[in-house]
């Protein structure tokens, strides 16, 4: 097939070109700021067998083609001028009397709860309601109750994937397991297209949800106090922190999260309450399913996908050193103040007993993630970062790209990288699925050059050796340098 008319009449769903009824909205990710990308079709996939055709259509024609599960990539990785491949039709979701759930790539976290609460189960993962599951366990996945059970990806047990070649494949622990370990954290949309993925739930339990808030005065007490007992506490409480900006109002000190160890919430919140040395404004909600209790944060969170501009992020494996965070509170209300938030989120727990190599995320000896999200001012996004980032580990979340990075390899995926590479070449040679700073098939150096979101470039180009060779040497004026990062999705 080379042309969109053939691509069309082998689809069991629709290829929406720009003249179609609905294109508009079909080619619009979740965040706002990539609504001016608009591709020359969009194949709302219907069947595994349009993953493949769509696939096939890509690789004879050149044309560029990216995934879009919940279309949340904060690097505008699942928007293209080429064609975006829509999977939200394939959600559909089963729990099996083992417990294990197969989930459609293109379901998204509500559907996900919903359905596995009706049968008792759960999964660990994020809060975003609209966040879809692909793109969240192949990043990794955070979530409450990620420091007793793990990353979102740590949970998964097996996953069908349509490769560049158009064969679709099943792998697990036993059949491709190089796959398979590729899958589990180093990104999205690098080795294949997932149709569907199988994990292993754990039982749903019930938790306690809290708030503790404090004045602002007390802002850099509670982060020492936080960064120091958050990461180490019992294995059922997540306890994440943000320290928010707003114009006219003081700063907002809170520490939020969930408890699932039954009762203990109070007595473990009240060693944090004497950690920072000052009194709190606690707020609690028992019994909770987990499926409510997420759709409560969910309820809470800001409309991220108009709203969200920059934000920058790192791992940290040592508490920040005083002098750090007054400096970041400085920054935090200096200057005329839009929206920005300071967000730390708690490692530890199971996340770290899991070794470096079993997953391809190497994220696994870190103490906390710091992200920086201002609205309309990437200038403050960029100090506070700077502030922060001599104490960090060099280390960034998969699933908060971050195009500013020069070691973005290393970054985001460590020591893995080499394995990473072999498992590219295997399955991917061709390098079909690309995007700026995405893995290449061989090992070849970084280079540090400005990223964008891929528009339509075309595969047969001759490789250079380089790890970003088919991104131009200056940025295009016309397209926005995106920073990545949320609070909610996770």
């Amino acid at each position: 097939m080379h042309d969109l008319d053939g691509l069309r009449a082998a689809l069991d769903g629709d290829l929406l070109i720009p003249a179609a009824p609905g294109y508009g909205a079909a080619r619009r990710p979740a965040l706002a700021r990539f609504w001016d990308v608009c591709p020359q079709a969009v194949v709302r996939c219907a069947s595994a067998r349009d993953v493949a055709r769509t696939i096939g259509y890509a690789r004879d024609t050149g044309t560029h083609m990216v995934p879009r599960g919940g279309g949340h990539c904060f690097a505008g990785r699942s928007s293209t001028e080429g064609v975006v491949l829509d999977l939200s039709r394939l959600d559909a979701i089963t729990v099996g009397s083992d417990g294990r759930a197969r989930i459609g790539a293109g379901a998204r976290l509500a559907q996900v709860y919903d359905v596995l609460h009706e049968h008792g189960r759960t999964i660990p993962a994020g809060c975003g309601p609209t966040v879809g599951i692909a793109g969240l366990t192949l990043g990794g996945g955070l979530g409450l109750l990620g420091r007793r059970h793990g990353l979102t990806c740590d949970a998964l047990a097996g996953a069908r994937v349509v490769l560049a070649d158009g064969r679709a494949v099943g792998c697990d622990t036993d059949r491709d397991p190089e796959l398979f370990w590729a899958l589990r954290g180093a990104g999205g949309g690098q080795f294949g297209v997932v149709t569907s993925l199988t994990f292993a739930t754990v039982p749903e339990p019930r938790a306690t949800r809290f708030e503790l808030c404090w004045p602002e005065t007390e802002a850099d007490t509670v982060i020492t106090a936080w960064q120091h007992w958050a990461p180490d506490a019992p294995d059922e409480i997540t306890a994440n922190l943000t320290v928010a900006a707003q114009p006219g109002r003081p700063l907002h000190v809170a520490v939020f999260g969930a408890c699932i160890r039954a009762g203990a919430a109070p007595s473990l919140l009240d060693e944090l309450v004497a950690a920072s040395g000052t009194r709190a404004e606690i707020r609690l909600r028992h019994g909770l399913a987990i499926r409510d209790l997420k759709g409560s944060f969910a309820g809470d969170a800001p409309d991220t996908g108009a709203q969200l501009t920059v934000s920058r992020s790192e791992f940290f494996a040592h508490p920040l050193p005083a002098a750090a965070i007054t400096a970041l509170l400085d920054q935090l209300t200096a200057g005329p103040i839009g929206r920005r938030e300071l967000n730390f989120t708690a490692m530890g727990g199971a996340y770290n007993r899991t070794s470096t190599d079993a997953t391809a995320f190497a994220h696994r000896g870190e103490r906390f993630l710091l992200e920086h999200i201002a609205r309309d001012d990437p200038q403050w996004a960029d100090r506070s970062w700077a502030i922060a980032h001599p104490h960090g580990s060099g280390r960034v979340y998969p699933n908060f790209p971050d195009p500013q990075l020069d070691s973005w390899a290393a970054a985001y995926h460590g020591d893995n990288l080499p394995r990473l590479a072999a498992a590219k070449q295997a399955y991917d040679p061709g390098r079909l699925f690309r995007f700026p700073q995405a893995i290449w098939p061989e090992p070849a150096r970084e280079t540090s050059v400005p990223a964008r979101a891929v528009r339509g470039d075309r595969m047969r180009r001759p490789p250079r050796r380089a790890l970003l060779r088919d991104e131009p040497a200056t940025p295009d004026p016309s397209i926005p340098v995106i920073r990545g990062g949320a609070l909610w999705a996770r």
